[in-house]
């Protein structure tokens, strides 16, 4: 790479993804609709981009085929309206440094790179601070093969300091050493998000931090620790998100409290509340909203549970959301 990218400084989704009935095959009509969903003239005005093959459209769990067709329907649906992130990820640096390429090739803005996956060296009893390394050799094996601006993913072995977020040792050797990074999703604890926050802000590179655990975002933008999004939550809460950063934006802080403690702060905080439910939630909302057809995620991914169903549908009724009939709900658990 000869010059530093850009940030994109959008507000990106991670689209759910729609499966036939079974998921054993995707639904791409159902997510042709999705992105037309939020692809709306206003939308885009507001500010937001697009993710393809992010966590929440289970990209652990697609084969390759389906990556690449996902991006391509992906791109087409966008038109070069707003920016589009690649999301790569494979259990091995081959793997993910080949899916980049054809990434590149097919036309991407940008790529949205995985960590490494697999075997608990790697993982779960990865020390990422002595050892940033994995990450980092994986992103400069990217680089070498798709010289685009990546957004990072950095969950890793979860730490009382960060959370389930990349420490900050591992994150400074990757900002300085992988010159390609422009944004850096903040997939921490709170003050793990702040402490990297404030050491991207420290580092003199342009990277955006790109907002995940939407339950935080009041205090996130309350602190202008928020240059964009990589968030889920956008499926089921797209209106009161958007008006919510809004109101900050324009520094309006009795608009923003307005949304915020009329639904979206309890909404939020059950969506966030279990990580190992976490997508099955923003699926489950998604549908309720109907966003999507189906709720149903690929196994070993658990499916939806009807008491979570029902709490959802609450909230969302209390912000006044749209949803689909009770009926309809009621009848997907028989």
């Amino acid at each position: 790479m000869t010059t530093e990218f850009t940030p994109f400084g959008k507000l990106f989704v991670t689209p759910v993804l729609p499966y036939l009935p079974g998921a054993e095959r995707v639904d791409e009509d159902a997510y042709r609709n999705l992105l037309r969903m939020f692809l709306t003239k206003d939308n885009i005005d507001a500010g937001l981009g697009m993710i393809a093959n992010p966590e929440a459209s289970e990209i652990f769990y697609l084969a390759e085929d389906e990556k690449d067709r996902i991006l391509e329907i992906t791109l087409e649906e966008v038109g070069g309206r707003v920016p589009v992130l690649a999301g790569v990820g494979h259990p091995t640096t081959a793997g993910t440094a080949a899916g980049a390429a054809r990434a590149a090739a097919a036309g991407a803005d940008g790529l949205f790179v995985m960590p490494p996956i697999g075997m608990l060296d790697v993982t779960t009893a990865w020390d990422a601070d002595r050892y940033p390394e994995v990450f980092v050799d994986m992103l400069q094996a990217v680089a070498r093969v798709a010289d685009l601006p990546m957004v990072v993913h950095p969950t890793a072995a979860p730490s009382p300091g960060y959370g389930i977020g990349l420490p900050g040792g591992a994150t400074r050797r990757i900002i300085e050493d992988v010159p390609n990074v422009v944004g850096w999703k903040m997939t921490y604890s709170y003050d793990g998000y702040r402490r990297i926050a404030r050491l991207i802000r420290d580092s003199g590179r342009s990277i955006d931090l790109l907002g995940a655990a939407a339950k935080y975002f009041h205090e996130n933008l309350a602190s202008q620790e928020l240059d964009g999004t990589v968030t889920g939550a956008l499926n089921y809460a797209l209106e009161p998100m958007l008006e919510h950063i809004a109101a900050w934006q324009r520094d309006d802080l009795d608009a923003a409290r307005a949304v915020w403690d009329g639904g979206l702060d309890a909404l939020q905080d059950y969506i966030y509340s279990e990580y190992s439910r976490l997508h099955v939630r923003y699926k489950a909302a998604a549908w309720i909203r109907g966003a999507i057809p189906t709720p149903e995620l690929r196994a070993p991914i658990p499916q939806p549970r009807r008491e979570e169903a029902d709490e959802i549908r609450r909230l969302l009724n209390v912000m006044g959301l749209p949803v689909i009939s009770r009926s309809d709900q009621d009848a997907y658990f028989r």
